[in-house]
């Protein structure tokens, strides 16, 4: 007798978000806590975006104190993780809202896969799917995601993030300089 093939699912502490694992080639092989993962390294997917304005600008944020890692430090405009299930678009624009307010249409750029030891001995290794957006307004970000935020020039953020690159996130320039290639 055959026994059907299940996706391994690692039970959250105290209702801890779930992150979808999946291997180099982004298919799923399972579910775990989000701080499990993050502690173990695991490849897991993640979505990042980027909201340009008119002139160019790219909408900051930095991240909240309470944030489990990288807290205080700037980065994209929102980031997060796809709910077991929950498409990538989906969840670019629920993170978009949840952290900084507003939504706005989003086009998928590019998927990356990157790994990046962090303070707490936590280890960033995500399977990102970028997407890119355009908004004009002042965001309404969430004080328990966002600490604060800022349009800035290509030029200054690039600048800035050569000179001072402890002021930003693990992921942060590595994407940033694949979505300037496409822009």
């Amino acid at each position: 007798m055959h026994s059907m093939s299940r996706t391994p699912v690692t039970e959250p502490v105290d209702n801890e978000e779930l992150v979808v694992l999946v291997d180099e080639d982004d298919h799923v092989i399972g579910t775990e806590g989000k701080m499990a993962a993050h502690i173990a390294g695991k490849l897991h997917r993640a979505v990042s975006v980027f909201v340009f304005n008119t002139d160019g600008k790219l909408l900051l944020q930095q991240r909240a104190a309470s944030k489990y890692h990288s807290a205080g430090l700037w980065s994209n405009t929102c980031c997060g993780h796809p709910r077991p299930e929950e498409k990538t678009d989906h969840a670019a624009h629920r993170r978009l809202q949840d952290e900084m307010g507003f939504d706005c249409p989003l086009r998928r750029d590019f998927d990356f896969v990157y790994k990046r030891q962090l303070n707490g001995g936590l280890v960033e290794h995500e399977y990102d799917h970028v997407f890119v957006g355009h908004h004009e307004d002042a965001p309404t970000p969430s004080p328990a995601e966002v600490a604060d935020w800022r349009w800035v020039g290509v030029d200054e953020v690039l600048t800035d993030l050569e000179a001072n690159p402890d002021r930003y996130t693990a992921w942060f320039g590595l994407a940033l300089e694949k979505v300037l290639e496409g822009r």
